[in-house]
């Protein structure tokens, strides 16, 4: 896995870049046919973890994009909890990954589109940490239109 620094990256704000590597991962995943998801974790300005939607891939229905960050960041911590680390994600959280963030303790999730049927928010129950931050909107347009577009070309089909 390559790590990469936000002190290496073009003069973005940190949200921005650390956006576009998830985005680069959702285009990873668009390639496999797979719905175009894509999660980075970072800590102390670098990326620790990374992960697409790879659900059709492994034939598993938990394979989803912010799992297989939780896991690779995960292995470089050596250690099961992500506390001071971000989860940036093209899209909203599901409910499972959202769980799966609570049990992490991740301090921070930013992630681009909401997803008004499948997103977390959209129950009533708080399903992530307490202490966990979570902001939404960065670079939203360009996640919703990927997801838009395969959509698209699916039932075009």
């Amino acid at each position: 896995m390559k790590y990469i620094n936000f002190s290496d990256g073009p003069a973005l704000s940190q949200d921005e870049f650390f956006m576009q590597e998830a985005l680069k991962e959702a285009r990873k995943a668009l390639e496999l046919d797979e719905v175009p998801i894509g999660a980075v974790i970072v800590h102390g300005g670098r990326i620790i973890g990374r992960g697409h939607n790879l659900t059709e891939q492994l034939n598993d229905v938990t394979a989803h994009a912010e799992m297989q960050a939780f896991t690779a960041a995960a292995n470089y911590t050596g250690g099961k909890y992500l506390k001071d680390c971000t989860l940036y994600v093209t899209i909203e959280p599901c409910v499972m990954c959202a769980g799966a963030s609570y049990w992490t303790q991740i301090s921070k999730i930013v992630f681009a589109a909401h997803d008004s049927k499948r997103g977390f928010s959209s129950i009533r129950e708080r399903i992530i940490h307490p202490r966990t931050e979570v902001i939404s909107g960065i670079m939203a347009n360009d996640a919703a239109q990927l997801m838009k577009d395969f959509f698209i070309a699916k039932r075009n089909k």
